[in-house]
This record gives structure tokens, sequence and C-alpha cells, in this order.
């Protein structure tokens, strides 16, 4: 006696023969100038880690033999996460504007192609210039805090992996002076990322306690700025201004840490003849 609410999103049936195992199908959506906007997979990723804050995966395209529906959700890829950080916040990639799109399947050595058209809302007078200035600031916004979180991922493997090899040096007067700027360099890579993220927080609550640190006031501004009117008023750009000139400054901070501190670092681990962090 439930009945069954209808799907968020466009929903598309593909038949399949039977297929082997090891065969993957590919779903590639493109707007109407050709651009990708997203696309999805039957194969699971090799390694995949969830956590609670963090991004949902994407869904995987069912591959059984018969008939087969998929229903792509009208939105942006998702915001690359930062593994066991807990954000209040909306992973979604951004929806997509009105206009015509191409689903093209690949699957069995065989490639389809069919189109479907996004409808803008009758009861919003917005017009397309309206739709494409939202659309370019928040793919502009999500590409620039997914880059933030790549750059956090890489020097957070980089701080452990120089934690594990300072752990590891012999004791003696050889390594001392090696020792204590490994552990400079260490801290200054651990203030970095408190300044970006705060690892401490694992439920809603924790922020009272554990302030929230610069990519979650960018995730904010991200979130705030997406809605189903897609306008960009002048105080989105007047805060995302003020978060980007901050980026500047940490992004600098950065960029030092891995074009300069850990090659000149790793030379020395070289001439000391440990080894190096790798990338």
């Amino acid at each position: 006696y439930r009945g069954v609410n209808p799907a968020s999103g466009i929903v598309l049936y593909y038949a399949l023969p039977e297929l082997p195992k090891t065969d993957e199908i590919t779903l590639g959506v493109t707007d109407a100038a050709g651009t990708l906007v997203r696309s999805y997979t039957s194969k699971a990723p090799a390694k995949s880690h969830k956590w609670d804050g963090g991004p949902a995966p994407d869904p995987l395209l069912p591959k059984a033999k018969g008939l087969n529906r998929f229903v792509w959700d009208l939105r942006h890829p998702s915001i690359t996460g930062v593994p066991d950080v807990y954000f209040e916040a909306s992973w979604a990639g951004h929806r997509a504007v009105p206009g015509e799109y191409t689903f093209t399947l690949t699957a069995g050595g065989q490639t389809l192609a069919t189109r479907a058209r996004i409808l803008p809302n009758p009861l919003y007078a917005t017009d397309a210039a309206t739709y494409q200035t939202h659309h370019a600031l928040m793919s502009e916004m999500e590409a620039a805090l997914s880059q933030m979180h790549r750059r956090i991922n890489e020097l957070h493997a980089k701080q452990r992996q120089l934690a594990a090899l300072l752990k590891q040096l012999p004791d003696g007067d050889k390594y001392t002076a090696l020792k204590s700027d490994g552990e400079a360099l260490r801290q200054k890579l651990k203030a970095w990322d408190a300044d970006m993220v705060n690892r401490r927080t694992r439920a809603y609550d924790d922020v009272e306690n554990f302030p929230n640190k610069f990519t979650a006031h960018y995730f904010f501004l991200l979130n705030h700025a997406e809605s189903d009117l897609p306008l960009v008023t002048a105080s989105t750009l007047q805060r995302r201004a003020e978060l980007d000139a901050q980026w500047a400054t940490l992004k600098a901070r950065a960029d030092e840490l891995m074009e300069k501190d850990l090659p000149a670092f790793n030379g020395r681990l070289w001439q000391a003849g440990v080894g190096a962090i790798w990338k």
C-alpha cells in the first residue's frame, strides 16, 4: 500500500546481452556544446573509502542481462573529498542548466546515444544568460574547492611519510640535524593542514568545540550559492573575493612546501643515504 516517488532526474533504460564479468560499460553525459558534464561506469573503484560527512560514491551503472534502469540526477560531478574529515555540507555538484543533453552508452563494443532536454522552471522568470552566469560561478568554485582538497590530500600524505621516515632514522650525531630539520618541516606541513581543515571534527555538534577552518568556509559559500533560483548576488561575489584572497596566501604556502621545502629536504635525505619522500 505504499507508493513509489518518481525518480529525481532523467531516467534511462537500456537492454544488454549477457556480458562477461570483466566487461565495463560507460555512460557519458554531454551538453549541447559537446562538453562532458558527467560520466559513469559499471566498474567499482579499486580503492573506495566512505566516512561520515564525506561525499557519497557515484552510482554504478547496472549491467545485468536484459533491461536496465539508470537515473541521472541532473547534477555535475561531486566535489573531491578529504578522507575522514567531517563537513556539514553537500558534496553534490550544481544542477545542470536547462538545455539539450546527449547520453552516450558504450557496452559490449557498441556505442549508442540518445538525447533529452531539461526545461526551465516556468514559475521563475530566469533567462538563459542568468542560468549561464550561475553555472560559470558554480563550476569555478567547485573546481577551486576540489583543487584545494586535492592539495590537502597530497600534502597530508607527505606529512605522514615524513613522520614515518623520521621515526626510522638511526640514533647518532650524523642524523641529529636531519631529524631536527625534518621535524621542523613536519610541523610546517601540519600547521598548513590545520589552517585548511579541522581533523578533530567527527559530527555536526563538534564545530562548537573545534572551529571550522578555511575550506569549510569556502564550502559554506558554495552551498549557499546553490539555489533553485540561479542568481549570483553581490554579497556572494564579495565573499568569494575575500576567500579567494585568503586562498592565494594559503596556496602560496602550499606551493612553497611542495616545490621548495620538500625537494630541498629530499636532497639532504639522499645525501645522507636515507632515501626520499616520494610523490
